[in-house]
């Protein structure tokens, strides 16, 4: 039971704004102190896991792919994008919704990272749907929801994360997100279209003068097309790693942004610091979930929920029920790095016990993980939104829009679990 108080402890830090790594590292060294058939000789061990996480090939895709996502933040292509995709839907109710959600979808599959994605978006597609009179709600869910697809379209950060601690193949991952993701598009887009029907003042038509120039149009499209099929392509037709597309993704990036005119010594410099930054905070959390795991083990934690889930409970939909409960819920007030390396590792051995695909499973999470930006109050892509759209937008209209995308996100999470072939189809 001490293991649980520790967990617990350590997720009331959290609760009180503790940075991460240091609560869950700091709650570590505390339990390791007090309690003497521990002592800090528990930690002897964690340089060597250190220096694993910091020699893992598979984790070296994590700053790279973050890398390619800051280049091409500053590249102008999410504003090409957005305009060209909008003069496409123009004259359709509800179109220029469906543009920012596909549009959405490229960015997802071409940086992959949310807070850049929703920033952008935020700041091109809001003030031009409040423009054309769509809701605020309906907006401001749009927006939030089409941002954080880069949860579950890869090249994502999350599945380079849950196939390291899952130990499963990060292109297996890759190839089976694609359904899904697209399951979670098509999901978005139809509930904008029937609600445009519904309710033709929520999505009215766009009315734009400009002709759609078709050379307009590809050059805002091809290019991060290309750049998208190359990097998931080499990785699905086994050419490369995720490690080596990545890198190939960021000479990429550098590309389009020359191609796009805004390559500059400022904008490198930009994107390094904010990678250094990402990814310097992504290993401290790593660094100090792997000290919580070592004592958490040692307590007995690990074994504990192994013997609850597999001999009091014993059956495999509860576990997966139960499981997928517990994430949601806590992706209400933690963030989505922090599930990866701390509850995360605590499951994988039930799931081995009840014979659960890994790559199925870590799907499951990673759609569950998604829901964690939008939920309120801690969910990142709100407040995103909120701080991109200043007082044009209210926080409370932000909330009422967001639960229609998280009830669409829990709808293809449950297809999902009731159809598993959408995970294997491309496997």
């Amino acid at each position: 039971m001490i293991a649980l108080i520790m967990f617990a402890v350590a997720l009331l830090l959290l609760l009180l704004g503790v940075p991460v790594a240091f609560a869950f590292g700091g709650v570590a060294m505390i339990f390791a102190f007090f309690i003497p058939e521990l002592g800090f000789e528990v930690f002897h061990i964690l340089p060597f896991r250190i220096y694993g996480i910091m020699s893992n090939t598979t984790l070296m895709a994590v700053p790279l792919f973050i890398m390619m996502g800051f280049i091409l933040e500053k590249s102008g292509m999410a504003e090409r994008l957005l305009l060209s995709m909008s003069a496409m839907f123009r004259g359709v109710r509800g179109g220029l919704g469906v543009s920012v959600v596909l549009v959405g979808a490229i960015l997802a599959a071409s940086t992959g990272i949310v807070s850049a994605s929703v920033v952008m978006m935020s700041v091109i597609a809001l003030p031009l749907m409040i423009q054309a009179g769509y809701s605020k709600s309906l907006a401001s869910g749009t927006i939030a929801a089409s941002g954080t697809l880069g949860q579950i379209i890869p090249p994502s950060i999350i599945l380079i994360v849950l196939g390291d601690v899952m130990s499963v193949s990060v292109g297996d991952l890759f190839m089976g997100a694609v359904l899904p993701g697209l399951l979670l598009v098509s999901l978005y887009i139809a509930y904008i279209l029937i609600r445009a029907f519904l309710n033709k003042e929520d999505a009215p038509a766009l009315v734009m003068d400009e002709k759609l120039i078709f050379w307009d149009l590809l050059k805002a499209i091809v290019p991060p097309l290309l750049l998208m099929v190359s990097v998931l392509g080499s990785i699905f037709a086994g050419i490369a790693s995720p490690t080596e597309s990545a890198a190939f993704g960021v000479v990429g990036g550098v590309i389009l942004s020359a191609f796009n005119k805004t390559l500059s010594k400022e904008m490198m410099h930009y994107a390094l610091f904010e990678t250094m930054k990402l990814s310097g905070m992504i290993f401290m959390i790593l660094i100090g979930a792997t000290a919580f795991s070592l004592v958490f083990n040692e307590l007995g934690g690990t074994d504990l929920i192994l013997e609850f889930f597999s001999e009091d409970i014993g059956d495999v939909w509860v576990f997966i029920g139960v499981a997928m409960l517990a994430i949601f819920i806590l992706g209400f007030f933690i963030d989505f790095i922090e599930i990866s390396f701390i509850i995360v590792p605590i499951l994988v051995p039930i799931m081995d016990a009840f014979g659960i695909d890994p790559i199925w499973f870590a799907i499951l999470i990673a759609m569950n993980l998604q829901a964690s930006f939008l939920t309120p109050p801690f969910g990142l892509s709100l407040f995103f939104l909120k701080g991109a759209a200043g007082d044009s937008i209210k926080t409370i209209e932000i909330y009422r829009g967001i639960i229609p995308f998280i009830i669409l996100q829990l709808l293809a999470l449950i297809l999902v679990i009731l159809f598993p072939d959408l995970v294997f189809a491309w496997i």
